[in-house]
């Protein structure tokens, strides 16, 4: 039986999966922003009817959101509907 190895990661997935520092960072930020806009989702119990409404978009843009398909927003797109549902967006340079 084969041992498997097990490293720890770095923090930041698409970094420990290979993708260059500047993409895993843009990655990481859209991933982000995705889950906290699935969470206001669910937590203000909207059907996708009305958080397409409250987000300007549509209710299949909507279900593209809740299902995570994360190629499919831009950075400047889930910014955009982080601060439509309500959020405050901010960005910190760490060093």
């Amino acid at each position: 039986m084969k041992k498997e190895k097990i490293t720890e990661s770095c923090g930041n997935v698409f970094l420990d999966i290979g993708f260059s520092p500047e993409e895993a960072t843009i990655l990481a930020m859209r991933a982000q922003l995705m889950g906290e806009l699935r969470i206001k989702i669910r937590d203000e119990k909207w059907p996708q009817a009305e958080a397409a409404k409250v987000l300007g978009i549509s209710q299949s843009r909507v279900s593209d959101l809740i299902r995570g398909k994360w190629d499919k927003f831009s950075l400047d797109m889930l910014i955009t509907l982080a601060t439509r549902a309500g959020k405050k967006v901010e960005l910190k340079l760490a060093a």
